[in-house]
């Protein structure tokens, strides 16, 4: 096991012994750490914090921390993160709170950039990646492969689809469809579909033709969204696929509203 000599390491914790921990790391009793784990240097973990196997964590990250809740009383509530992370400088993580299910967690496969931070009982999905500085408050859900822009602040309770981009410095305060590009530039509208995304993770051009004509119905139609909804709907009926249907689904069951 390489532990620097600086490094302090509560009694409790789990260290394997595949895992690298640098310089003046601070590791509290209830982290358990995954094989293979290499902690760059000045890295903070607390709390009840499970990390897996081959994540790296970057200098000043601090994982696991108190969630920034005036609710929150001290109670034992947990950080889970997935394998195969990067987690870069001075990103913040918040463990969980009671009243929002007591845990935050991060999937595997994700790019989490520098002085991101993740609120707490936020859910991060597989494959995502949040660019330097974006900021999510509390219970927000980023679905798998998102990718979340530099400079963006995400309100609470929000839900970014799964496969969308977010432009840049966007202000989120409604749900993010997915496969959509949304970004500021367009005064926070989703003005497409996020094509170029989608082809490099391997999707269809049949696939992205009935996603395209959903977005039309939606966007670029004179209905609104109840009845491009219903329209979307009649599509699928039709034989249009899970990728549409998952569309029609996300629309319909955002109590706070889509981002257009």
């Amino acid at each position: 096991m390489s532990i620097h000599r600086t490094a302090i390491v509560a009694a409790g914790a789990t260290i394997p012994k595949s895992c690298t921990v640098g310089p003046f790391c601070t590791i509290g009793a209830n982290v358990v750490l995954g094989e293979d784990c290499e902690l760059v240097s000045h890295v903070v973990l607390d709390g009840h914090l499970t990390i897996g196997n081959r994540n790296r964590i970057y200098s000043f990250a601090c994982l696991g921390i108190a969630p920034q809740d005036l609710k929150y009383a001290g109670e034992p509530t947990r950080l889970d993160i997935g394998d195969d992370n990067s987690i870069r400088e001075y990103v913040t993580i918040s463990r969980g709170t009671v009243g929002g299910g007591g845990v935050t967690r991060v999937g595997s496969g994700c790019l989490i950039m520098a002085y991101t931070h993740i609120g707490h009982d936020s859910i991060i999905g597989n494959g995502c990646i949040l660019a330097n500085s974006a900021t999510l408050a509390g219970h927000v859900i980023v679905e798998d492969y998102a990718v979340v822009g530099a400079l963006c602040p995400i309100h609470q309770f929000c839900r970014i689809g799964k496969y969308s981009y977010i432009g840049g410095g966007t202000t989120i305060t409604q749900n993010v469809l997915p496969y959509s590009l949304t970004s500021i530039e367009r005064n926070n509208h989703a003005y497409g579909l996020n094509k170029v995304g989608l082809q490099r993770r391997g999707f269809t051009p049949a696939q992205l033709k009935e996603l395209r004509a959903a977005y039309r119905l939606l966007q670029a139609s004179k209905l609104n969204t109840t009845q491009a909804l219903e329209a979307i709907r009649e599509t699928i009926s039709k034989g249009a696929g899970e990728h549409v249907a998952y569309l029609a689904d996300f629309i319909a069951n955002s109590d706070r509203g889509i981002i257009k």
